[in-house]
């Protein structure tokens, strides 16, 4: 008892190693924590994902709260003695200030949580962790009219929340507007090609449009705004060259809106080469 009384007192004369054995249990503590969260698996679920990120922020948070504990005569002491450059302080910590705030608007606003596809400035991807400093996102290609993942990992500090508009765009998980354009030379009538060209889509989403209905009025509903129809819609514009640009929009499962592009615009083409077949170029005349 006598030992446990001298290691005790051993201890709380000498902070700094106090400090540094709290820490490492902490630490400890949350490698096997996370350890048992994460398992064996290769890849992480949604759930553990989020059970992951909180470890890691109750760990950080309980180890702010010892510190401030224990070093709370020390940080007083020091908080009269930088009282002149407490402005300089300020200036020096802006950012570090504004990623704080960021987090806490973040968690005020609730414009996103764990798993949502979000994007910040030019940056697209699904969010894999949040803390008090930064964001984690699995970086999505949605500039070029893919879904999929590029296989890289942005961190973005908590501030851009403040400079740049933060978009939610988790309903494009399951189903999302996808939008295409093909592009004929010729100035020609396209329209009598539109009755073919609906019923041959209405054939490739037979399988799944009441399903894109139900959860375009989900939407709807859940936004509050009136979105287009999940039924396909085809425009034909010109342009000033002369050549016609014919826009698809289609409302189908993210993972099908690459193939179902592809398949139709081979549709597109197949009946443009029926209605519209090339001329045949004429052979040069050779004279002897």
């Amino acid at each position: 008892m006598e030992n446990v009384n001298i290691m005790v007192d051993y201890l709380l004369t000498n902070k700094l190693v106090l400090t540094l054995l709290v820490l490492s249990v902490i630490m400890l503590l949350k490698r096997i924590v996370l350890a048992q969260i994460r398992g064996d698996v290769s890849f992480l679920s949604e759930e553990q994902r989020k059970w992951m990120s909180r470890t890691k922020n109750g760990a950080f948070a309980a180890s702010l709260i010892i510190l401030f504990l224990l070093w709370k005569s020390e940080i007083s002491q020091f908080a009269l003695s930088v009282t002149a450059i407490a402005i300089a302080i300020v200036v020096a910590s802006k950012e570090i200030i504004l990623c704080f705030t960021g987090s806490i608007q973040r968690a005020s606003s609730r414009s996103f949580r764990m798993g949502d596809w979000i994007e910040v400035g030019k940056v697209c991807g699904e969010v894999i962790e949040h803390n008090m400093m930064a964001t984690v996102i699995q970086e999505i290609d949605l500039q070029h009219g893919q879904y999929h993942y590029t296989g890289k990992t942005a961190t973005l500090p908590n501030s851009l929340f403040f400079t740049h508009p933060i978009k939610n765009l988790n309903f494009m998980k399951r189903y999302v507007f996808h939008n295409f354009s093909i592009v004929v030379p010729r100035f020609v009538n396209l329209y009598p090609l539109l009755p073919t060209m609906y019923e041959r889509m209405d054939a490739h989403f037979a399988h799944f449009i009441d399903v894109a209905r139900r959860y375009n009025n989900m939407i709807e509903k859940h936004a509050g705004v009136d979105l287009p129809s999940a039924e396909p819609h085809i425009e034909i514009t010109s342009a000033p060259a002369g050549e016609q640009i014919v826009h698809f929009m289609i409302f189908c499962p993210t993972d099908k809106a690459n193939h179902l592009e592809q398949v139709i615009r081979q549709d597109f083409m197949q009946e443009y080469e029926k209605a519209f077949p090339p001329n045949p170029i004429a052979e040069p005349v050779i004279e002897v």
